[in-house]
């Protein structure tokens, strides 16, 4: 029952997160405008995005999307563009909420791209992007690990195609309709998770990010927790594997019964072998010996 209703609630949520963001993608007032029917997502799960692609970081600086990916730490990378009026900012504040749930750092155990897909913006409206958004983050020391980028119009279509990430530039209102997406990578640049909304759940953003590092990051206790959830791509966020669970129950119960009868093996053998301790009786013995031998010696 319980459970029901947990999933009751999350679907709820992601219901009006869908609304949300379909009402959100318009970003002009009256209708729809049929560019937006062209916009989607086409999930690339596995497949490797072009590291060497060339973009300027917040401070004006030439970088590669490899310089963020060293083999070990896995990637967060979101597409958006900082002149948004309204998705861009809902998504990164939700991005912002679920982070400050978490107690995992962009720069410690993951990084943070995040990429514009406008080329007409420049690194000084980027750094100013940034600076609000760590203020926001209240850690710092994130901003390390939370870069935002800008580049050509090349390098930023080449890293759409190859994430799949669909997006269309509205002519009328100079401005871009997209989906709102966050994209999980492996720490050598291959595409493992698709987060889909303007809200994310904390444990998921974290369970995917440890799935995606390979083993690499991650305590034990988040590897059991991936063995017994399973991601579920439908609800956007990770689920109770029941046969992985019984197995995890099973192999529990196995270890404490035999640990149990452990205990009472060792204790049943020390009580039909009794005391070995023959030493000091021998010694006593062999003494009184010498004593009776020494005083009969003193009557004669």
């Amino acid at each position: 029952m319980l459970l029901l209703r947990v999933l009751s609630c999350l679907a709820l949520v992601i219901l009006l997160s869908g609304v949300a963001i379909r009402s959100s993608l318009a970003q002009i007032a009256g209708p729809v405008p049929e560019e937006l029917d062209e916009v989607e997502i086409v999930e690339h799960v596995d497949e490797l995005i072009p590291l060497d692609l060339e973009f300027v970081d917040e401070n004006g600086a030439p970088v590669r999307l490899q310089d963020y990916f060293d083999g070990e730490r896995p990637v967060l990378l979101t597409l958006n563009y900082y002149g948004c009026p309204m998705l861009c900012g809902l998504q990164l504040n939700g991005m912002v909420d679920a982070m400050k749930l978490m107690d995992w750092t962009p720069g410690q155990e993951f990084e943070f791209v995040t990429v514009s897909i406008n080329p007409l913006e420049t690194h000084t409206l980027a750094r100013l992007k940034k600076q609000n958004y760590i203020k926001e983050y209240e850690r710092p020391e994130a901003a390390q690990g939370w870069h935002f980028l800008t580049g050509h119009r090349v390098a930023i279509d080449s890293l759409a195609t190859a994430t799949g990430f669909g997006y269309e530039y509205i002519e009328k209102t100079g401005e871009y309709s997209h989906a709102a997406v966050a994209l999980v990578v492996t720490p050598d640049g291959r595409l493992s998770r698709y987060l889909y909304g303007v809200l994310f759940d904390p444990k998921t953003i974290k369970y995917s990010l440890v799935e995606a590092g390979e083993g690499k990051i991650g305590s034990p206790l988040d590897q059991i927790i991936l063995f017994c959830f399973h991601y579920d791509a439908e609800a956007g966020a990770y689920a109770p594997v029941a046969m992985n669970i019984m197995r995890l129950g099973a192999m529990l119960t196995a270890l404490v019964v035999g640990g149990v009868l452990s205990l009472f093996w060792i204790r049943d053998r020390r009580r039909t072998r009794g005391p070995e301790n023959p030493g000091p009786t021998h010694r006593a013995t062999g003494s009184a010996e010498r004593a009776d031998h020494v005083h009969v010696g003193g009557e004669l």
